[in-house]
């Protein structure tokens, strides 16, 4: 009985698997369709409503590219990823598309580009960032350490540690969790800076950035490392964080006394097609599960995604309001909050820019980092199904130096909380730890 049950288990198997790709390929040319007709119809609403119909990345480099404030297609961090040019749509080809472009160029005129999209949120808190007289400067959140001690001997003893947080969330990350749970000494020997990166939180959102690499490193130069005039510093990242602080390292390999990285999306560059590898990757179209789904959809389909952030991101206050009345709650979780606080126009190219973009750069980076001694801590739980597993281990083989570990029973977001207090000690441990390196290493480099 028990050897004729095990054929027919496949059997279902195989039936199950075969069943869900035909309905993923359903599904998708499905998503197809509808993202082609969006690109039409938001033409034409930009058009009615600004003046002016936005362009968009449906329609093949030769023809969208002259709309690039940079205008640089090739590799590189001030780069635009081959990702937003190079996701397949079946309609594209029989020439469907083709007439959101005609719109466009037909109705096409001279004018200054908005800051704010019609379908971007208008309220005060979104919008905070544009009272700056022009001058953009990205929302860091600053914990000095505790006034103890004498000038002298804080000058002497003080650190700086720089935070920055994954794909749709903010500084509330960190400052919530870590700067929660320090423990006394850290509290008096760290100066801790928790950044909104450009274009999530309360930072700058404009509509004219291409939010390259290279915009998010020159905006944290601008805001933190320079005007603090940080000589060295810590660094701790999470998921697509992780990108922006390989970058920053590379930049400062003598400046960094430690990175660490936890959950990063790092895959092995593939030629000119790492971006379109890493989408794939990271984001593939799949159906189950719906994490995956939901990440796939927001990353293929752009006039799909813009749809969803004019209806959760533009009402976030009604959304909001909705919940705290089915929770009986006055205050929301962070996350949740954290979540609606970017447009489609800034989380959209940083996805595609930093994410897919940043893949080809990686490489790079490590070489750079190994080089220079630069000590690599790797945090991920076992359970994620948002970055592969495979993410850490090819950080390994690439950095052999690096220190791997990972978390059992914990997936993407677990892995920090609710084992933050855990989680602040490691890292604590990992500041104490690399200083000590940092400096015998930075002696071994004066004496030659």
């Amino acid at each position: 009985m028990a050897s004729t049950l095990i054929p027919f288990r496949k059997w279902s198997q195989r039936a199950a698997g075969i069943l869900l790709s035909a309905l993923s390929f359903i599904v998708f040319k499905l998503l197809d369709f509808l993202d082609a007709i969006l690109c039409i119809f938001y033409a034409f609403l930009d058009e009615l409503l600004e003046g002016n119909a936005s362009q968009c990345y449906c329609h093949g480099r030769d023809e969208s590219s002259s709309s690039n404030s940079n205008g640089n297609v090739a590799g590189g961090e001030d780069a635009l990823s081959e990702s937003l040019y190079g996701r397949k749509n079946v309609f594209r080809g029989i020439g469907l598309l083709s007439l959101g472009r005609k719109w466009e160029e037909s109705r096409k005129k001279e004018g200054n580009l908005r800051r704010n999209r019609w379908s971007d949120c208008g309220c005060e808190s979104c919008l905070s960032w544009m009272k700056e007289n022009g001058y953009l400067k990205l929302h860091v959140v600053v914990q000095e350490p505790w006034k103890d001690v004498s000038w002298h001997s804080r000058e002497h003893l003080i650190e700086n540690v720089v935070f920055l947080h994954g794909f749709l969330s903010s500084s509330s990350y960190w400052t919530e969790t870590v700067f929660q749970n320090l423990s006394e000494a850290a509290k008096r020997n760290y100066r801790l800076f928790a950044v909104d990166l450009l274009g999530f939180g309360k930072s700058p959102k404009p509509r004219e950035c291409l939010y390259t690499l290279k915009d998010h490193l020159e905006m944290i130069e601008k805001s933190i490392i320079s005007p603090y005039r940080l000589k060295s510093f810590h660094l701790v990242a999470h998921s697509m964080g992780c990108v922006i602080a390989l970058a920053i390292a590379a930049k400062y390999p003598e400046s960094v006394k430690s990175l660490t990285l936890v959950a990063p999306p790092y895959l092995p560059s593939s030629g000119g097609k790492a971006s379109l590898s890493a989408l794939r990757k990271l984001a593939g179209k799949k159906l189950w599960p719906p994490l995956l789904f939901g990440a796939a959809f927001m990353s293929w389909y752009e006039h799909l995604g813009r749809t969803i952030c004019f209806i959760i991101c533009r009402n976030h206050r009604m959304w909001e309001w909705i919940l705290r009345l089915l929770m009986w709650q006055s205050d929301l979780h962070f996350m949740i909050v954290d979540f609606t606080r970017h447009t489609h126009h800034s989380a959209w190219h940083t996805m595609h820019n930093v994410l897919c973009g940043g893949a080809g750069l990686m490489d790079e980076y490590l070489d750079i980092l190994s080089k220079y001694g630069v000590k690599i801590t790797v945090v991920q739980g076992d359970q994620d199904q948002v970055v592969p597993l495979e993410c850490s281990y090819n950080i390994k083989q690439k950095a052999p130096d690096a220190n791997v570990k990972i978390i059992p029973n914990t997936d993407h977001t677990t892995v920090i909380n609710p084992r933050t207090k855990e989680f602040t000690q490691d890292l604590e441990g990992i500041w104490i730890s690399e200083s000590n390196h940092f400096v015998r290493w930075n002696g071994l480099v004066s004496c030659h």
